[in-house]
Order: C-alpha cells, then sequence, then structure tokens
C-alpha cells in the first residue's frame, strides 16, 4: 500500500487532460504541451503545460524528463528536475532542450513532455560550525568513486 497525498490542480486549458499515471505503480504523472512547440538542434523552449496546483505545506512537485524522449530523441529538461514548490500557484511550464545534434524535434499540443513526481520534503533548520564531523567519503567530490576506466591524468589534472 502506497502513501497518498491530496493535490488541488486547476485546469487552465479545458480541453486538456489533468496529469495522469500510465501505469499502476508509476511515480511519475504525465505533463502534457498546451501549445505546439518546435525544438531545432540544441534549442530549448518554456512549454507550459495548462495546469496549476496547490500543495500542501511539506510537499514538492518535482518536474523530471520522459526517458523515452531521451532515449528516442535526445530531448531534456534543462533544469531538471524542476521544483515546484507548495507556495507556488502559477502555470506549471517545462523547459525542454534538444540536445540532438542534427535533427529538429515538433510536439504538437497534448503530446506528454514530462512527468511529475510529488514528495514529502523536509525543511533544514542549518547550524553554523566551524568544522564538520568526518565521514568515510570526507571531501571526495565528482568522480571520487571510479566508475571509468583510467586513462591516466587529464590535462585539467596537470599531466
Amino acid at each position: 500500500m502506497s502513501d497518498k497525498v491530496d493535490v488541488l490542480i486547476q485546469r487552465l486549458d479545458a480541453d486538456l487532460p489533468i496529469p495522469g499515471y500510465a501505469h499502476p505503480g508509476d511515480a511519475g504523472a504525465d505533463l502534457v504541451a498546451r501549445v505546439d512547440v518546435e525544438l531545432a538542434p540544441g534549442e530549448r523552449a518554456v512549454v507550459p503545460t495548462g495546469v496549476a496546483i496547490a500543495l500542501p505545506d511539506g510537499y514538492a512537485a518535482f518536474v523530471h524528463p520522459r526517458s523515452g524522449l531521451g532515449a528516442r530523441l535526445g530531448v531534456t529538461i534543462v533544469n531538471a528536475p524542476g521544483t515546484v514548490d507548495a507556495g507556488y500557484r502559477g502555470e506549471i511550464k517545462v523547459t525542454l532542450l534538444n540536445t540532438d545534434l542534427r535533427e529538429t524535434v515538433r510536439f504538437r499540443r497534448g503530446d506528454r513532455i514530462a512527468q511529475m513526481v510529488v514528495q514529502r520534503v523536509s525543511r533544514a533548520v542549518f547550524h553554523e560550525v566551524t568544522d564538520l564531523p568526518g565521514s568515510a567519503r570526507g571531501h571526495g567530490g565528482f568522480g571520487s568513486t571510479g566508475g571509468i576506466a583510467d586513462n591516466g591524468p587529464t590535462s585539467r589534472e596537470g599531466a
């Protein structure tokens, strides 16, 4: 049994569907384009979805790319995941980016362009300290856990 949260939704375009889940167990509800959009290679556009929501305090919605659009067309979201805070009441918009180097991508009104995941979030209380406690990872950052073959130092590492 999964947790459920009531989300108020305002349909800003009566002819478009509200977000919905394609399959039982899906985490993301599909968002659709309110307008036709054409993205040339490397181009981005802010695409309205025709819906606004009111989330309860302690929740946020995160707008993620659709994996099929990325795999088939090279389309992603510039600021993925986009964050919809509980206090935001405007239309949800998605900044799509065509990463394909050769092909223009076209979306028609009503096409599924992104998915929205609603999650419980905690509000942090920050405490400034002089030193942080140690950890197994320490200061290890980008690439510190490996995952690629070691091809020697890069030009940025000062060969």
